[in-house]
């Protein structure tokens, strides 16, 4: 077999077993660190049908507190611009995930900067989150594009950048209690963007424009239930 013919017949075999497997929640080889463990984590389908993983303490009643203390989202580790995301829009999205957080939070919550500013005697839980990776990946080939022409055109065009991608954040949160320095819950999410159009269209903030009001919801909704 000549090697152009061994080239296609790789891409082919790369194509049929990538079918569908970008994975929809972080990997531990992307955890950052920004939480202090990662024990106990499951995934968990949100109401928006989205995959998280997610621990809650046993017991943990989250109407049995009043008060939230929040200041924003932090960027984690220390933000670097790259080609495709700047300064400003990692600025934007810590604007953007602070707001959908504590957009989540004030219908139930007193929602404070500090524990100092918390109400004398409420029982108060304090948020920490941070977004800590903002990229891009191919999407998965699906099912009709697994034939061979089809496989070949697009891991072509994956391979050459001008395959479809997906905008993607991470965010990493844990929830303690304030009086116990315990923690109650955490979690971390993929968040996933707008489609881009190649591997060259820079990220911005409006690409999570959606997803971040997905997430809004999804947070009402599990302290509701909770």
């Amino acid at each position: 077999m000549c090697m152009s013919n061994k080239w296609l017949v790789g891409i082919v075999l790369s194509c049929v077993f990538q079918v569908g497997c970008v994975s929809k929640v972080a990997q531990q080889e992307q955890y950052s660190g920004f939480l202090p463990n990662y024990e106990g984590l499951e995934e968990h389908t949100t109401p928006s049908e989205q995959t998280v993983l997610r621990w809650v303490a046993p017991g943990f009643d989250p109407h049995a507190y009043s008060t939230v203390v929040f200041k924003e989202v932090m960027l984690y580790p220390s933000p670097k611009a790259t080609e495709r995301v700047n300064l400003q829009t990692l600025k934007d999205l810590q604007v953007n995930a602070s707001n959908s957080v504590r957009n989540a939070f004030a219908p139930s919550y007193t929602v404070v900067s500090s524990v100092r500013q918390a109400p004398a005697h409420s029982k108060t839980l304090i948020l920490q989150a941070a977004i800590t990776q903002v990229s891009a990946s191919n999407e998965g080939m699906h099912w009709y594009e697994v034939v061979p022409i089809a496989a070949i055109v697009g891991a072509t065009q994956a391979a050459t950048g001008h395959r479809d991608q997906t905008a993607e954040l991470y965010l990493e949160a844990d929830l303690i209690d304030a009086k116990t320095g315990l923690p109650v819950a955490k979690m971390v999410r993929k968040v996933f963007g707008e489609t881009l159009e190649n591997a060259s269209q820079p990220i911005v903030a409006n690409d999570f424009k959606a997803a971040f009001k997905g997430m809004t919801n999804d947070m009402q909704t599990l302290l509701s239930k909770q």
